[in-house]
């Protein structure tokens, strides 16, 4: 007997959240002489280049990017563990650790990457956030689940 209920609906929510987050921007890092946008893929130069104006990516950030896509990933695969509660459980912590290391990562990114630099983030950042509080409440009901496993084989 396997009961799976709200934890597929919640770490498909934690898939989407990150999934829109490694996709789309961050938010911009403004310097004094340009404006740069930021995504997990790294800073690229923002607007339109005219007059021998920069392009392209000043700095890439394939670690975020990497773990940012694997936070997205590893719930999409853990729905369909529903079979092997011990696993799901294992990779809802380990989602878990991804996420904290997303928004860590992200944090030093925008903030140490570049000196005079205001950052204004967009209001996706929130969406690391979001993904974390509903892979806890994922890993919540996985327990619950597996505690009314156990008692319901202990009555047989």
């Amino acid at each position: 007997m396997v009961i799976q209920r709200w934890q597929s609906v919640l770490l498909l929510i934690v898939a989407i959240c990150m999934g829109c987050f490694t996709f789309m921007s961050l938010g911009q890092v403004q310097l004094p002489d340009y404006t740069l946008n930021f995504t997990t893929f790294g800073f690229s130069y923002e607007g339109e280049a005219t007059n021998g104006a920069p392009v392209g990516y000043l700095m890439h950030t394939w670690g975020l990017f990497i773990v940012a896509l694997l936070s997205a990933i590893i719930p999409l695969i853990n729905i369909f563990l529903f079979k092997n509660l011990r696993l799901q459980k294992r990779l809802c912590m380990i989602e878990i650790l991804f996420l904290i290391a997303v928004i860590a990562a992200g944090a030093i990114y925008a903030y140490t990457g570049f000196d005079n630099g205001a950052v204004s983030w967009s209001s996706l950042v929130c969406a690391p956030f979001i993904a974390l509080l509903a892979d806890i409440m994922a890993f919540n009901r996985i327990n619950a689940d597996d505690r009314l496993l156990k008692s319901a084989d202990r009555l047989r």
